[in-house]
C-alpha cells in the first residue's frame, strides 16, 4: 500500500464530454454539510445543452471502449479497487460531511463500493455468447453478447457512492458509456468523486460524464433522449413511475421505495431479533430503502420484545456523525426532517403510542433522536415509507396473521423473518411478496454483489452479479449459412 495521496481538489468543475469544465447554467448550488450546516462548496449547475454534448461524445467513446480487450476493461476496474483502498479515509470523510453518514455507515458504504468494482473486474470475461442448434443443413446460429451503448444512471442521496457505482461499475466493465446524474444533495459523493477516482484508475475520457443540474430541468429530457439505451434509477416510487412512463422502449432498472417488514415468530431468538431490528430500523438514520419499516411480532413475544427493543434504542447515541461513537446522525435536509415528523405526528394523532421520541437538535437542527411507536397496521408510519429514525411495532395474533401483515403493502423490496427453526423461517420467507427476504438476519442486505431488486411498487430489474450482466448487455443473434441452400416458397 502506498503513502496516502493528496486529497482531490476542485469539485466545482464537471467531467463533461471528455473535458473538465464549469457547468454552463446561470446558478450555483451550495453543497451543505447536514450536521453543521456549513457550505462545503458551491457548484455551478449544468444545463441540458451540457448533457447533450456529453451524450453525443459518449457514443464514439463507447464504441472504442467496447472494442478494447476484456483484460483492458478489467484492468481499469481492478485499478479502481486499488484507488478506493488508497483513498479510503478521504472517501469516508466526504461521505460523513456531505451525506451525514456516521463513520460506521461511511465505512460500510466504502466497502460496498469496493465490492462493486471487485465484482465488475470479473464481468468482461463473463460476456459469453452461445451457439444455438439449427435445423437447416450448413447453418450456424450464433448469439453474441454486446454492451447496450450509452447508459443513463440517476442516483439518490442516501447511499450516494455505492448506489451510483452499483450501476456505474458493471455498465463500464461491460463496455458501455455512462451519463451520471447524481442527487442534488450529494453531487460529490454521488458523482464527482467516483468520476475522479475512475479517472485516476485510467478510465478513458468521454466514457463517463457527470451532469450536476436540477432534476426539474434535465431529468425528463435525459430520460426521454434517444441516445441512452437503459435508464438505471434508484429513488422514490412516484419518480420511478414517472420515468417508466417517459422512457419509451428503453430498458429500465428501477429500485424504488420500500416498506420492509421484519417478522418475529413465536420461536425466535429474541435478543438476536431485537439486535437486528434495531440495526435495520436506525442504521443511517433510517434513510435506507430496505430499512426495517415495520416490526411484526407474534403476540406471545410482543411485550418482551418491546421492552428489550426500547432498552437498546434508548442507548443509541445521536449527534455528530464524525464521532465514531455516534449511531444516529443528521437527516439529509429540512424537507426530509419535516416529512418524517409529519408521519410521526399523524400516527400519534391516529392512536399510535409513542414510546420514545424527542425534538431535533444539532448545529443545523437536523438530528432527530430515535422514535419508537406501537401502532395498528393502518397507522401512517406502518403504511407509508418512513425515511428516518422511526420504528413501528405491530402485534400479530399468530404466524398466518404475521404473514398477512407483512404482505399488506404496495411495496415489495426487502423483508426479514426470525424463527428458531431456519426451515420454518424459509417456508415463511417463500410466502412473502418481496424481492429479498432474509431469514434470521436484518432487512439491510450487506452483500453488494448479490441479487438486489424488488417486486410490486418497489421496482423492476435486478442489480448485482449475473443479473447486472444481463441488465447492461444485449443479445445479438447472427446466423451463418455455410453450405448453399435453395430459397423459395
Amino acid at each position: 500500500m502506498t503513502d496516502t495521496p493528496a486529497p482531490y481538489e476542485d469539485f466545482t468543475t464537471l467531467p463533461l464530454a471528455g473535458t473538465r469544465r464549469t457547468g454552463s447554467g446561470d446558478t450555483a448550488r451550495p453543497d451543505l454539510d447536514p450536521w453543521s450546516g456549513e457550505t462545503l462548496l458551491e457548484i455551478p449547475q449544468a444545463t441540458m445543452d451540457d448533457a447533450e454534448e456529453a451524450l453525443e461524445a459518449a457514443r464514439p467513446a463507447q464504441r472504442e471502449w467496447a472494442g478494447r480487450l476484456p483484460r483492458e476493461r478489467a484492468a481499469v476496474m481492478s485499478r479502481m479497487v486499488e484507488v478506493l483502498h488508497r483513498r479510503r479515509d478521504e472517501i469516508v470523510r466526504w461521505l460523513v460531511r456531505e451525506s451525514g453518514s456516521t463513520v460506521a455507515k461511511a465505512k460500510a458504504e466504502w466497502a460496498a463500493t469496493v465490492a462493486d468494482f471487485t465484482e465488475a473486474a470479473s464481468l468482461p470475461h463473463r460476456m459469453a455468447g452461445r451457439i444455438l442448434p439449427a435445423d437447416i443443413p450448413g447453418k450456424e446460429s450464433r448469439v453474441y453478447r454486446k454492451p447496450l451503448g450509452v447508459v443513463l444512471v440517476i442516483s439518490p442521496w442516501n447511499w450516494p457512492l455505492h448506489l451510483s457505482c452499483r450501476s456505474l461499475a458493471p455498465a463500464l466493465a461491460l463496455g458501455n458509456a455512462v451519463i451520471l446524474k447524481p442527487a442534488g444533495d450529494t453531487p460529490v459523493t454521488g458523482g464527482l468523486l467516483p468520476a475522479r477516482l475512475l479517472e485516476e484508475a485510467g478510465l478513458p475520457a468521454g466514457l463517463l460524464s457527470v451532469v450536476v443540474a436540477p432534476g426539474s430541468e434535465v431529468g425528463d429530457p435525459l430520460v426521454e433522449h434517444p441516445i441512452p439505451r437503459l435508464v438505471s434509477f434508484t429513488g422514490s416510487t412516484p419518480v420511478g413511475s414517472g420515468i417508466a412512463r417517459k422512457a419509451g422502449l428503453k430498458k429500465l432498472a428501477l429500485e424504488l421505495g420500500g416498506n420492509a417488514p421484519l417478522v418475529v415468530l413465536d420461536d425466535a431468538d429474541l435478543p438476536r431479533a431485537v439486535e437486528a431490528a434495531v440495526f435495520g430500523s436506525f442504521f443511517h438514520q433510517g434513510q435506507i430503502c430496505i430499512r426495517t419499516n415495520r416490526i411484526i411480532v407474534d403476540d406471545s413475544r410482543h411485550d418482551e420484545f418491546v421492552d428489550l427493543f426500547v432498552e437498546q434504542v434508548r442507548d443509541l447515541r445521536t449527534g455528530d456523525p464524525s464521532d465514531p461513537e455516534t449511531r444516529i446522525g443528521p437527516l439529509i435536509n429540512t424537507s426530509q426532517l419535516e416529512g418524517v415528523r409529519d408521519i410521526v405526528d399523524r400516527s400519534v394523532g391516529s392512536g399510535a403510542k409513542l414510546l420514545l421520541g424527542g425534538d431535533p437538535g444539532g448545529p443545523a437542527g437536523l438530528s432527530l433522536p430515535p422514535h419508537v411507536l406501537l401502532a395498528e397496521p393502518d397507522a401512517p408510519s406502518a403504511v407509508e415509507e418512513v425515511f428516518g429514525p422511526v420504528a413501528t411495532i405491530l402485534r400479530a395474533r399468530d404466524e398466518e396473521h404475521a404473514l398477512e401483515l407483512a404482505n399488506d403493502t404496495d411495496y415489495g423490496l426487502s423483508s426479514a423473518v426470525f424463527s428458531g427453526d431456519a426451515e420454518r423461517g424459509t417456508r415463511f420467507a417463500l410466502r412473502v411478496d418481496a424481492g429479498m427476504t432474509h431469514v434470521n438476519d436484518q432487512t439491510v442486505n450487506d452483500q453488494a454483489n448479490t441479487a438486489f431488486g424488488g417486486e410490486k411498487d418497489s421496482g423492476v430489474g435486478r442489480f448485482g452479479g449475473d443479473w447486472a450482466l444481463a441488465e447492461f448487455t444485449t443479445d445479438h443473434w447472427i446466423s451463418v449459412q455455410h453450405a448453399p441452400r435453395r430459397f423459395g416458397f
